[in-house]
């Protein structure tokens, strides 16, 4: 599919800004996937070029996590392995998806990614009410078997569609009995990186990607994610929370009075 100078530019700035986004709060793909679909994009290939645009800055992220990743290899092995297998089916659902179908799912899509984003702070929260495990390294086989099924649920939907999968993995690691924030980001952002990695492959073998719109928004990801990283202290989160909150009702509603 031909990709036209405007549209270059068009595409090259929404991926800006959904990089910015993502290093800043998160949420970027309620302004990266859109505007594939407002240049007539058909939905399918618009998301799965969407996702592998945005995976080189979510797995350039997870260097900075590193440091704090201290999972032990008993609870992160489970996580990481239903991770990889659920995104890759979530991947496979959405290429058996009909576009004509898949079109129809968006504004329901965004409209869930938008409540997850908004309210994962307080699933996370009740959540973390019901965890009684304080050390990973004394996690039962019990709570690792529950934890690793609803990861696999996640991932299925990250691997289909994937926007608020990190409020959705917070609130399992919640469950789990952890309660710092950052060595849970850590895991977020390596299970995410996971996720979209299968999907990533899946979208690229199956020939789903537009190659000259993903090359040219992740350069835009990339940009942008540098800016929102490097003024990341700078700005208030919670302007930039409602600042996504309300694009991603923007962009439901649009789809919703626009999707026929």
């Amino acid at each position: 599919m031909d990709l036209h100078f405007g549209q270059a530019i068009f595409l090259l700035f929404a991926a800006v800004i959904a990089g910015a986004l993502n290093a800043l709060a998160g949420g970027g793909s309620f302004i990266s996937f859109p505007a594939l679909l407002f240049i007539r994009i058909p939905a399918v290939l618009a998301n799965a070029t969407n996702t592998v645009a945005l995976w080189p800055g979510l797995a350039a992220s997870t260097i900075a996590y590193l440091k704090r990743l201290n999972a032990p290899a008993r609870v992160l092995a489970p996580l990481l392995v239903t991770s990889v297998g659920g995104g890759w089916a979530g991947a496979l659902l959405l290429l058996r998806t009909p576009q004509h179908t898949f079109l129809r799912l968006v504004p329901w899509l965004l409209l869930s990614g938008t409540l997850l984003f908004a309210f994962g702070n307080s699933i996370r929260s009740i959540a973390g009410k019901t965890a009684v495990i304080d050390d990973l390294r004394n996690t039962s086989w019990h709570a690792i078997l529950v934890s690793s099924i609803a990861e696999l649920l996640v991932s299925v939907y990250g691997g289909y569609f994937g926007a608020g999968i990190g409020f959705m993995t917070l609130a399992m690691l919640a469950m789990l009995g952890m309660r710092d924030i950052h060595a849970m980001g850590a895991i977020r952002t390596l299970l995410a990186v996971a996720i979209n990695a299968a999907a990533v492959v899946t979208f690229i073998v199956a020939g789903a990607v537009l190659w000259p719109q993903c090359v040219v928004m992740i350069v835009g990801s990339l940009a942008g994610g540098w800016f929102g990283a490097h003024y990341a202290q700078k700005a208030d989160p919670r302007k930039v929370r409602m600042i996504v909150i309300g694009v991603g009702i923007s962009m439901s509603a649009y789809f919703f009075v626009t999707v026929r």
